[in-house]
């Protein structure tokens, strides 16, 4: 609640309204873009990165927005584009505080950000500088980079980054100064960055007198021989620097030019460099034509052989060796654009590289869109380590997809599940990227095998640090989880992926019985007939809760075994039941589905029956909080007025939304009393805070006005009253309130208002405008206050509009800004019905998803009698 004073409104922080989408809302000058894209290039190469962009400012206070994001695919990192400057992460906090901030690895970032590791739980390093000019701040530039073992970031580095966050401050003052807003209200312009190991194509030609051998070439084949040759030159001064049969290759395609048929000649051949290496040139050969004879005959080849060539680096080599390989291949960019597939892949896939080649990897194949495999790009873009995981393309076979990451981007390895076994001798793959010995996971012969090094190990530090980290991630959502519902969705978003599983259940106990609270993956009415199970029955999930100890089966059969005649959902499989128990007491149990038999090693057992205590505490935080929030809502829906009073003229309707942040029941409250002698008294009020000791100090302030009101007291007499009762409860609150005793036949009106917001009025032409009550200090606070009354009137056709702060007021935004917005939508109910007018006002903020306050709006309308 905000105090609304005699001063006047008090300011707001946080976030606003998201802006637009794409270019409409983009920035204005195609200068701010090109200095922000240059800044983040040169920044990032400086220090050896592989990643960054820079952070700008909004139209909306305290909103950061990415603007250039370097070396890394937009959509890829939608969550990121927006940050607010009172989030903790390290870009807000450079923001804020205007000192740069340098995270030497994943173990740095946990000790200093853990809410940065919890949403990119991956092994990097990175570093953050202010990009200011004087007492102006602009926002962030960012760097990211692998983690240097043994090493932080070098004071050299740090200065390269702090230089080029100067320098880039200026640029944007510059801008500003001429008319160029230094904000960004757009999405972000992805840039490339520069390659750091495909060498450039180059171009050189030639002109070969094939008579007296000698060769004219051009500046760009000379450069591609090196220094040294000069032109003109003679044939061997070039067939000098290739491999005999690439000679021979050479003066074939010479003849072949210049034979009956004249057809051009292409050879692909290979030069010596002047670096001693090999260079793949691609040669091709026209003759030069004479012109026709006097006797009108056919023109004549001459002697002589036109060449160009084109330096073709290494990647054809390469082409042609992919599409060799007995594996599908495919290649993309660090913006996440395919630029390669060999022909296995077509084959695979069933599309060809014209459909897929050029286009974002998500667009192409859509299963990679999905948010298990985006993390698991993410992972493999920002570790700079392989990545393996299984996939499955649109409900057809099994993959095993291998990401394997580099500065230019990333290299993916697809092998169908049957053929898995070639990626490293006797040893396949399960769900979790494991590997096991012939007699498989659950074989009776062996031991679980390891993976063999090499190329193909492609358990790198990523998968690691992502199977490290993801519990992380789940501590640090489960602790901002209010209901138990939200609880489950988090474990189902965070505990789920994190260690492959498919299905999941959570049951709660209540009278000895266990209940279903929670299931995704099982089939539909599996288990029913488990709801309510009693304690003393012999089925795991009970089990587990009643023993205190977790159970975890590595295959069907081992469940079948042990629990004889049990109904399972699933011929193969894997399953893990965990006890749910906080500090001592028992809460439920939670059952983890595997779609394939896998090994639970001795850390993960350790990790899950960890993360099952974490649930256990969140479950019953969750069910405490159900319980208040009954009893909360429960009292306020007895405080509130069920049914408005109807008097001859006047029509008023009442609306009340909760909050959706926290405890959701708050102190607001509006009324509508019949004081006698034909006078009718709008009440509206907030309480200070939310729960149910908001709503049982707003029932009795509530009953206080009632009581004053029915006393016959005037307006300024009953706020008097309500204050120094509210002083005398002593509840540690204070409240806002604001009384208006109306005459419904002359329309005549007394307003007292104790620092609540002023009310709105519209006219029957449809001008809206404040209504300017005088005002005291909020009721509870001092026990002399007093409250002066203003006298209004209200014409047949005017409509009155009392509201709380919550209906207005917007994190980032000023008040006076929704209470303008609120003027406008009440201007355009027009001639709407006063129940429609009053979902018009509301329908917004019930339509929100994050109301951190509650809300009353009270609408009053004066009517001709006959209306």
């Amino acid at each position: 609640m905000t105090s609304h004073g005699t001063s006047g409104p008090g300011p707001a922080g946080g976030p606003g309204r998201p802006s637009g989408y794409g270019a409409a809302d983009g920035p204005a000058s195609g200068a701010l873009t090109r200095a922000l894209a240059e800044t983040s290039l040169r920044a990032v190469e400086s220090v050896g990165g592989y990643a960054g962009g820079v952070y700008l400012r909004s139209e909306t206070p305290g909103l950061l927005r990415l603007a250039i994001l370097v070396g890394l695919p937009g959509p890829l990192f939608r969550p990121w584009w927006r940050m607010h400057a009172n989030r903790p992460f390290p870009v807000a906090e450079v923001h804020r505080s205007g000192q740069a901030v340098h995270l030497d690895d994943v173990d740095d970032a946990m000790r200093r950000f853990p809410q940065l590791v919890a949403s990119l739980p991956f092994p990097f390093a990175s570093l953050y500088a202010p990009v200011v000019a004087g007492r102006e701040r602009f926002g962030v530039l960012v760097a990211l980079r692998a983690p240097r073992r043994g090493e932080g970031v070098s004071a050299r580095d740090r200065g390269r980054m702090t230089s080029a966050a100067v320098r880039l401050g200026e640029t944007l003052a510059s801008l500003t100064a001429h008319g160029t807003p230094a904000e960004w209200n757009g999405d972000p312009i992805c840039v490339q960055l520069s390659s750091g190991s495909a060498p450039p194509v180059r171009f050189g030609s030639f002109d070969w007198d094939l008579d007296s051998g000698t060769v004219t070439m051009d500046g760009g084949l000379r450069e591609i021989l090196g220094a040294g040759v000069t032109s003109p030159c003679s044939i061997e001064v070039l067939t000098s620097r290739l491999d005999a049969e690439d000679a021979y290759a050479l003066w074939a395609a010479a003849l072949q030019a210049t034979g009956e048929d004249g057809r051009p000649a292409v050879r692909r051949i290979r030069l010596k460099g002047p670096d001693g290496g090999l260079h793949l040139l691609e040669v091709s050969a026209t003759a030069r034509r004479d012109t026709p004879d006097k006797d009108g005959g056919p023109p004549r080849t001459s002697g002589r052989l036109a060449g160009t060539l084109v330096d073709l680096g290494t990647g054809l080599v390469g082409s042609d060796a992919t599409d060799r390989l007995p594996r599908a291949i495919l290649a993309i960019d660090r913006l996440g654009r395919i630029t390669y597939l060999n022909e296995r892949t077509e084959r695979l896939l069933g599309r060809p590289r014209g459909a897929l080649a050029g286009r974002p990897l998500w667009e192409a194949l859509p299963w990679f869109g999905l948010p298990f495999h985006e993390e698991q790009l993410r992972a493999a873009l920002l570790s700079d380590e392989p990545v393996r995981f299984l996939a499955r393309p649109e409900q057809g076979r099994w993959l095993t997809v291998s990401l394997h990451p580099g500065r230019d981007g990333v290299t993916m390895v697809l092998v169908p599940e049957e053929d898995v076994a070639g990626l490293a001798p006797d040893a396949a793959p399960d769900r979790q990227g494991r590997a096991h010995g012939p007699d498989g996971p659950d074989g009776a012969g062996g031991a679980e095998a390891p993976v063999h090094a090499g190329d193909d190990d492609l358990e790198g530090e990523g998968d690691r640090a992502a199977a490290l980290y993801r519990p992380v991630a789940l501590a640090i959502a489960l602790s901002e989880a209010v209901t138990a519902r939200q609880v489950s969705a988090v474990v189902t978003e965070e505990l789920l992926p994190a260690f492959g599983g498919r299905q999941l259940a959570i049951y709660l106990l209540s009278d000895r019985r266990l209940y279903l609270a929670w299931e995704t993956g099982f089939p539909q009415g599996f288990l029913e007939p488990f709801d309510g199970v009693t304690l003393d029955s012999r089925v795991p999930g009970v089990e587990t809760l009643t023993t205190g100890r977790p159970l975890f089966f590595e295959s069907m059969d081992q469940l079948r075994l042990e629990y004889p005649g049990l109904p399972i959902d699933a011929h193969t499989g894997a399953r893990a039941f965990l006890p749910l128990i906080a500090s001592g007491r028992p809460v439920g149990s939670c059952i983890l589905g595997f779609d394939r038999p896998r090994k639970f090693s001795p850390d993960e057992r350790t990790v899950l029956t960890a993360l099952a205590g974490l649930i256990a505490q969140a479950l019953s935080r969750a069910q405490r909080y159900d319980t208040e929030s009954a009893v909360a809502r429960g009292l306020q829906d007895a405080l509130l007025p069920h049914q408005l009073p109807v008097l001859a003229g006047v029509e008023t309707v009442g609306r009340y939304l909760p909050g959706t942040e926290g405890m959701d029941v708050g102190g607001d409250w509006y009324d509508v009393i019949e004081t006698g002698h034909d006078r009718l008294a709008l009440v509206i009020g907030d309480v200070q805070g939310h729960g149910v000791a908001a709503a049982a100090t707003m029932g009795q302030l509530r009953s206080a006005v009632r009581a004053f009101a029915l006393g016959g007291q005037r307006p300024q007499d009953v706020m008097r009253g309500t204050n120094r009762l509210l002083i005398d409860l002593d509840p540690g609150q204070f409240a806002s309130c604001c009384y208006v005793l109306l005459d419904p036949g002359t329309g005549e009106a007394r307003a007292v208002r104790a620092g609540h917001p002023q009310p709105l009025l519209l006219r029957p032409d449809g001008t809206t405008r404040l209504v300017e009550l005088a005002g005291g200090v909020v009721l509870g606070v001092d026990n002399r206050a007093s409250y002066p009354v203003t006298r209004l009137r209200l014409d047949q056709g005017d409509v009155l509009a009392l509201f709380t702060d919550g209906l207005v007021e917007r994190p980032g935004t000023d008040i006076d800004e929704g209470i303008e917005r609120l003027r406008q939508a009440l201007a355009s109910t027009g001639s709407m019905a006063l129940s429609d007018a009053a979902d018009r006002l509301i329908r917004e903020a019930r339509q929100a998803t994050a109301r951190p306050d509650d809300i009353a709006l009270l609408l009053a309308a004066r009517w001709p009698e006959a209306h």
